[in-house]
């Protein structure tokens, strides 16, 4: 991967199920995988086609040299637990993970469990540091997609509620506040950037003392005595201060790798194209995995930083073109445009 993909898409080609895998490993490390699976339905739910199809649900990542490998099973009584966890060294032959011997073929500097509930990562982490399992307890899926009445977002919360922005920006309030005191540079071009698109915003009403709960309030630009609370702001304009705010914020307090699912709805064109804009500039120190439906959002981007999703045969294929590979096509076409047209693929 390089440090900005965008995946695009049919309907169930398998974007969705890729963003849930690193969705799945985070669940796992942060040892909440049986709440996860009962959150989800059931075993059935994530395993394709039900267990009736599907024994077992098998993973393997590899970071360089460290490599971290699990497979999941269910059990009768509703629950998936893991079967086998190993993490080490890649072995320099090595096996397919189908082979019996191919968790034993790890075991070179490395550490395996079997039939437990919940996964070991965090002690991996805790006795010898690694790459991988370090990566992946600070991955975060972010996903802005409920703005009703009773979305988190909208609601009361504990100030102190600052330590990271939660994947559904239900602390935003808080978080704007933490960036306003500690990171004002970075608050003024959040605020700079949310008028780009919706030029009557004037700021973030930030209230005197120490209160014990928050909501977001804002203002209207030239009426800086009136406060609003977040429910009088559009959808689309909602959307688009989470992902400022998230993007926006000091690259030392974002996760190495973000994922972000479908962060154009809602959005003018023009948000969405410096949101494209936002994007890259973010990409050029942190690993981004984006999940898009949005021809516009994708017409701002390089061949280099589209995955295009198809499936074939029941299962996801993904593929990345080269500009040199569309350099005809790109005289004429932006990258959105050839998607539309089924140049790329990724359509029903």
């Amino acid at each position: 991967m390089t440090n900005l993909n965008v995946l695009i898409g049919a309907n169930g080609a398998g974007k969705s199920n890729f963003i849930g895998f690193f969705k799945l490993l985070v669940e796992m490390s942060n040892q909440n995988l049986q709440s996860y699976v009962q959150k989800q339905g059931s075993p059935d739910a994530l395993l394709h086609f039900g267990r009736n199809t599907t024994e077992k649900l098998k993973g393997n990542l590899r970071f360089g040299i460290d490599s971290y490998t699990f497979q999941l099973i269910p059990t009768n009584d509703n629950r998936l637990i893991i079967s086998d966890e190993m993490h080490g060294r890649w072995p320099s032959k090595p096996l397919p993970i189908d082979n019996v011997d191919y968790f034993r073929a790890l075991i070179d500097g490395g550490e395996g469990f079997s039939n437990s509930e919940e996964s070991k990562l965090l002690s991996y982490v805790a006795n010898v540091p690694h790459i991988l399992p370090e990566a992946i307890v600070t991955w975060r899926i972010y996903h802005f997609h409920d703005t009703s009445d009773k979305a988190k977002v909208k609601q009361r919360h504990a100030t102190n509620d600052n330590l990271l922005l939660k994947p559904d920006a239900a602390n935003l309030a808080a978080y704007l506040r933490m960036l306003f005191k500690d990171h004002n540079d970075h608050y003024q071009r959040i605020i700079n950037t949310i008028r780009l698109v919706a030029p009557f915003f004037g700021n973030f009403v930030q209230r005197p003392g120490e209160p014990e709960y928050i909501e977001l309030e804002w203002t209207q630009k030239g009426q800086p005595d009136t406060p609003f609370k977040a429910h009088v702001l559009s959808d689309g304009t909602l959307r688009f201060i989470c992902l400022a705010t998230l993007l926006l914020q000091p690259l030392e307090l974002l996760p190495d790798t973000i994922l972000i699912d479908e962060p154009e709805l809602g959005l003018h064109p023009y948000a969405i194209s410096v949101l494209a804009d936002i994007f890259k500039q973010v990409a050029e120190d942190k690993q981004l995995i984006v999940s898009t439906q949005s021809v516009e959002l994708v017409n701002h981007l390089s061949p280099e930083d589209i995955i295009v999703v198809d499936q074939e045969d029941g299962a996801s294929v993904f593929k990345r073109f080269s500009s040199e590979e569309l350099s005809g096509w790109l005289e004429e076409y932006a990258m959105g445009e050839l998607w539309k047209s089924n140049v790329l693929g990724g359509r029903p």
